[in-house]
């Protein structure tokens, strides 16, 4: 993406209400906000026109627009609603007391629309009841369902469902609504720091808006010097994975893993798998179960450095091999 080129029409400004949390306050409530493919664009619009939706799921990465699609829907078509998130709300017990009881009652709107973020935590007996009425009530209500990982929705509850995969918008349409969202904020900044958050977080527009915000100090944008050192960091790891067979890569690697004083794991355990290509090429599917089996060992422990440095052992070692 070439910064020096990158400009950004202003002549519609951003139409928001007044809430502290900028992520909130930007969330779409228009067709015309939503940044999305033009064919899912023209497939909403139907919706909305027609004011008439099937069952939906939506499914993609995180914080690329799934809940605020089903929500910009609840809120053009004429219904009742209710919203739950199944993360906090996943059991048999949840379906029959809320949801159940919430398509039984009679509705003032033509129809009632059930809004289940975060499908994929449902239980497999709570997604079994969700096909029994999701056929039941299909004559008043409508369900849309939201996940990360479609995987782990049942056959049965996904062909009662319309699938769309929300795909993410491109990293220039994710660069031109945060500085829409900053200069309608009165916000001063660097387009290289705006560069800099875009691309560590894209395609997660929730936690790029988010980034932005917290960097954001009297109306000015200014990246702490960790932020920007963990990136270098992560960006020095993967070129020490792509020479296993130096002498002394490993001591290297502990030695920066030291310097850098990483404060979120996850993410450097995410940029490793999602730049396996470049470091282990032959071998990415032996490198993906490593990673995977150390993150998790790393959510249970309480020295995750000393689970970290011992991953990059494993991967040294798979790497090296012949």
């Amino acid at each position: 993406m070439n910064i020096e080129n990158f400009q950004v029409e202003m002549e519609e400004k951003v139409e928001a209400p007044n809430h502290g949390i900028w992520v909130e306050k930007y969330r779409p409530r228009r067709l015309e906000d939503f940044i999305g493919s033009e064919w899912m664009h023209e497939k909403v619009k139907s919706w909305l026109e027609s004011k008439e939706i099937p069952h939906l799921l939506f499914y993609s990465k995180p914080g690329t627009g799934k809940s605020s699609l089903a929500k910009l829907l609840i809120d053009k078509i004429p219904c009742d609603g209710l919203e739950i998130n199944a993360s906090d709300k996943n059991g048999v017990d949840d379906i029959r007391n809320e949801i159940q009881d919430f398509c039984m009652t009679m509705g003032f709107q033509p129809i009632k629309i059930m809004f289940l973020d975060e499908a994929d935590r449902l239980t497999p007996d709570a997604q079994k009841i969700m096909n029994n009425l999701m056929e039941a009530y299909s004559q008043s209500t409508r369900f849309i369902l939201t996940c990360n990982h479609p995987e782990k929705i049942s056959p049965a509850l996904k062909s009662r469902c319309q699938s769309f995969e929300i795909n993410p918008p491109s990293m220039p349409d994710v660069m031109q609504h945060v500085v829409k969202v900053l200069k309608a904020e009165d916000i001063t900044f660097d387009m290289k720091d705006v560069a800099f958050i875009v691309k560590s977080y894209y395609p997660d527009m929730r936690k790029t808006i988010n980034t932005c915000q917290q960097y954001t100090i009297n109306k000015v944008l200014k990246l702490a010097k960790v932020s920007t050192a963990d990136q270098d960091y992560k960006d020095k790891l993967v070129a020490l994975l792509k020479t296993p067979n130096k002498a002394g890569v490993f001591t290297e690697i502990r030695q920066l893993v030291a310097d850098a004083m990483f404060s979120n794991y996850e993410e450097v355990y995410k940029h490793l798998f999602e730049r396996v290509d470049e470091y282990a090429p032959n071998k990415q599917a032996e490198i993906i179960l490593n990673l995977a089996d150390s993150s998790y060992q790393s959510a249970l422990v309480f020295e995750r450095e000393i689970t970290f440095v011992a991953a990059m052992h494993k991967l040294l070692t798979v790497l090296n091999r012949k």
